[in-house]
């Protein structure tokens, strides 16, 4: 069933694609066909293939019972298997980390399960200070929670192979003493009941090796950051359904809030290093695609169960941030490109890594295709009205209809999913939740809006990111602050003053030479030629709390936090607190105090 799912699927996107170039064809060689047109059908081709792909998805999401279960629930008595929650650490703010691995042991002592589980800070830092800031902030943890037994801490000097080396070494040296690994980030953060239902679903399926949850994001403070957590919480859920139906048992890993079966990761996810150098050679960043399609060639079970509830994450709070993410991973998903012909590997696990290189190649093609359309009108033959060949004149034949047409059906593309999501939260009875149906509505519309204004400058970014690549720059594994801090306009302009150049250029060429597509261009030619001004005030936090104070772009978790999420802040200012304290000068402590323990151990 699931295969004809897919068939068809696959099929409706290429009709969809196909049905674009087959207009855009009739349109732009209506007078005649040159070599630019062939490109830019082709181009134009590829692009609504991948608009339809992931507008395929949303419908098949919307489409599915919003309230199914994806396994049967399961509320066991005791759990039978132990299971290690592993928080790897690159030089990150430490506090806040362990904010969160507090939040998560009280969390599950609270509900009695914290004996089937142990937290491992899996530290890869390079920075001394890091270091420190680590081992300060687990032993205070340890020690207000009694938790000396449950909590591990340990520094790699050596962090080879990165994040999934670091996983690896985990594995190697104490994967067996846990029948299951739930596998972190340094930002995530999940609701212990969902952590002890994660592992009853594995335990009532010994097929499954790996199940995927729906992280969501929180926390955020700048209109960017507010913007990614609305856009998560509204849209992410029905995505993740799309995905979870279509992908069956092999399903994705994005490489956190995910658990494993330890034995099944140990027996067939370890990663080769790649010949060559970087970009293209070395270790394999993105890691996770690779291991769910090593764990599916093996006949285990890869899912996602979008029902899973409770998962958190934070994201980076400016587009400079993101970008610089973002550049890491199109690295580690162009790599893919060598493992796509590995063999055994399952069709569709082959479909998947072709799907995250699209999410990157996507942008260059987009503006290969705004370059050749500029590069017809300005390099076109003047109109010949009487050809030799001919008694009478002959006029251009516009094709106004079939080019309103495929305009149409790009933008439903492009909208259409969005906005149907939005009307249907709307009048549900998920609407509270996010403020009310008008709450939606607008949040929606502004997101939508910043969305369309920001894709020109992913899509500079991207294109640039797929340009050093393809010329052998390798990113190296930067470590993301995710600090609501604000951004100088300096330093975005110093990231982005390339693209002011860029935008101007195109003003100033279609105005001249190309004049019939002034307007068309000026949706992405005016925010590049303000990309500096944009990008500092989407990353001011100023800014972003005028729109919370609004209400809009307003999410469940920040409505009504979870008690999870709410300990975790509370941890936060009180490890904070604690390290004030202790870097004040000892002579402004009691003398009596000045050797104490700062936190009171949690009370049993």
């Amino acid at each position: 069933m699931i295969a004809l799912g897919r068939l068809l699927f696959a099929l409706t996107a290429l009709l969809l694609a196909l049905a674009a170039g087959v207009l855009f064809a009739i349109v732009v060689t209506a007078n005649g066909t040159t070599w630019l047109h062939v490109v830019q059908v082709l181009l134009l081709s590829i692009c609504c293939l991948w608009l339809a792909w992931g507008f395929n998805t949303a419908v098949v999401g919307i489409a599915s019972r919003r309230g199914q279960r994806w396994r049967a629930p399961v509320v066991p008595g005791r759990l039978p298997g132990r299971t290690a929650i592993l928080m790897p650490v690159y030089n990150e703010d430490a506090e806040a980390v362990l904010a969160r691995v507090a939040a998560m042991i009280e969390g599950l002592r609270g509900i009695r399960k914290l004996d089937r589980f142990d937290v491992h800070v899996l530290s890869d830092s390079t920075r001394p200070e890091c270091v420190v800031a680590e081992r300060r902030a687990t032993f205070l943890v340890a020690s207000a929670l009694e938790a000396g037994g449950h909590l591990f801490y340990r520094n790699r000097t050596k962090n080879i192979g990165r994040k999934a080396g670091n996983i690896a070494d985990f594995v190697t040296n104490s994967g067996g003493a846990y029948d299951y690994m739930l596998i972190l980030d340094a930002d995530s953060l999940m609701r212990p009941e969902t952590m002890v239902e994660m592992v009853a679903r594995m335990d009532a399926d010994p097929e499954l090796a790996l199940l995927q949850t729906q992280p969501l994001i929180i926390g955020r403070r700048t209109l960017f950051g507010r913007a990614l957590q609305f856009s998560a919480a509204l849209y992410s859920p029905v995505f993740s359904r799309g995905i979870a139906q279509l992908q069956g048992r092999e399903g994705p890993f994005w490489g956190h809030n995910a658990i494993v079966r330890t034995r099944a990761f140990a027996a067939h996810c370890g990663l080769p290093n790649l010949s060559g150098k970087p970009p293209f050679g070395g270790h394999i960043l993105s890691h996770d695609f690779v291991e769910a399609a090593l764990l599916a060639r093996s006949g285990w079970k890869v899912r996602v169960d979008p029902d899973l509830h409770g998962s958190f994450e934070e994201a980076p709070t400016n587009l400079i941030e993101y970008a610089k993410r973002d550049r890491r991973w199109c690295q580690g998903n162009l790599q893919h490109g060598r493992l796509i012909p590995a063999p055994r590997i399952n069709l569709w696990s082959r479909i998947s890594m072709v799907t995250g290189i699209m999410a990157y190649a996507a942008s260059p093609i987009w503006l290969l295709f705004l370059i050749v359309s500029l590069l017809d009108p300005i390099l076109a033959p003047a109109p010949d009205y009487f050809p030799a060949d001919s008694l009478f004149p002959v006029f251009p034949r516009p094709e106004t209809g079939k080019a309103l047409l495929l305009l149409l059906g790009i933008f439903l593309l492009l909208l259409l999913p969005k906005t149907l999501i939005a009307l249907r939260t709307a009048f549900s009875r998920r609407a509270p939740a996010f403020g009310g149906a008008a709450n939606i509505v607008l949040g929606g519309a502004l997101e939508l809006a910043l969305t369309s204004a920001l894709a020109p400058i992913m899509m500079m970014f991207q294109t640039k990111a797929v340009v050093e690549i393809l010329a052998q720059t390798d990113s190296g594994w930067p470590s993301t602050d995710r600090d609501d801090e604000g951004l100088p306009l300096g330093v975005a302009f110093e990231a982005s003053w390339w693209m002011v150049i860029a935008g101007a250029a195109l003003l100033f060429t279609t105005f001249f030479y190309a004049f019939e597509l002034f307007l068309w261009v000026c949706p992405i030619a005016v925010p590049l030629l303000v990309a500096p001004v944009f990008i500092s005030l989407t990353g001011n936090p100023a800014f972003g709390d005028r729109i919370r104070r609004s209400g809009l772009l307003a999410t469940p978790f920040e409505i009504d936090p979870e008690p999870v999420i709410r300990a975790s802040e509370r941890w936060r200012r009180r490890l904070a607190d604690e390290v004030a304290a202790r870097e004040a000068p000892r002579s402004a402590l009691p003398a009596s105090a000045s050797d104490k323990p700062q936190l009171a151990p949690h009370p049993a």
